[in-house]
């Protein structure tokens, strides 16, 4: 029997990516969208048409209420889950650190942070050994953002992605001999819906390629990291990032 993954942010950019390859990889799929009902329904019938099977799950990943409800959802339409991929995330008001309010603040690091951590508790909840599951493998979309910083644009950003990777290196550790793999992936500059063509090509002067990441890209490595090929693989961050530090 295939198993079933969960990905938050699955409708668009490298999370619909990741659902598509998973699918393609064997496994069944959860798609979670906080929004935009058809565009993670086209992703759904995209992984049936692949043979798999696949549910649209909303949730705002940031509310304990969703991620729980979400978790029960998949469990009824699909089964245990044994995988997880936060893709699910927000940049936020552009510009500088001084401009920011307490909303705008509230908003990235409820998402980013907030939800990364409620999707792996339910995770490790229900895949951890000492827990009675079966184990499973996680998967942390972070950024290179937390590496560079975004000074005048995003360093909002940049902190909540930190603080993902802060996350993933101590969450590794915790569960890695309950079964549970836990591994990140860094995107670079990645042409998605969230960055402008204007982003893009201010940035390719520090990009060693020449070019910007497809989300394509970066799901080869959140798949192989959630594979049989990686078993041995818990606390690593890749970066793709065309060949940037």
């Amino acid at each position: 029997m295939a198993k079933v993954a969960l990905v938050t942010g699955g409708s668009r950019g490298i999370g619909a990516a990741t659902c598509r390859l998973l699918a393609r990889d064997g496994w069944d799929v959860a798609v979670n969208y906080r929004a935009d009902a058809p565009a993670a329904e086209a992703v759904v019938a995209d992984i049936v048409a692949l043979g798999r099977r696949a549910v649209a799950v909303r949730g705002d990943v940031g509310n304990e209420a969703d991620v729980l409800a979400m978790f029960d959802t998949v469990e009824r339409a699909l089964g245990p889950v044994e995988g997880l991929v936060n893709s699910a995330g927000i940049t936020g008001l552009k510009g500088r650190l001084e401009a920011l309010t307490v909303d705008a603040i509230d908003a990235v690091l409820r998402t980013n942070v907030v939800g990364s951590i409620l999707t792996c508790r339910e995770a490790v909840k229900r895949m951890s050994t000492r827990n009675g599951g079966s184990g499973g493998a996680i998967v942390n979309v972070s950024s290179g953002s937390a590496y560079i910083g975004n000074p005048g644009s995003g360093v909002l950003y940049a902190i909540s992605k930190g603080a993902v990777n802060s996350l993933h290196a101590g969450l590794s550790q915790e569960v890695a001999g309950e079964g549970i793999r836990v591994n990140a992936v860094s995107p670079g500059m990645t042409a998605t819906d969230m960055v402008s063509q204007e982003a893009i090509q201010r940035s390719l002067p520090n990009i060693p390629m020449g070019r910007a990441g497809e989300p394509e890209e970066v799901a080869e490595a959140i798949v192989w990291l959630m594979s049989d090929k990686a078993r041995y693989v818990a606390g690593a961050n890749i970066r793709v990032a065309g060949g940037r530090p």
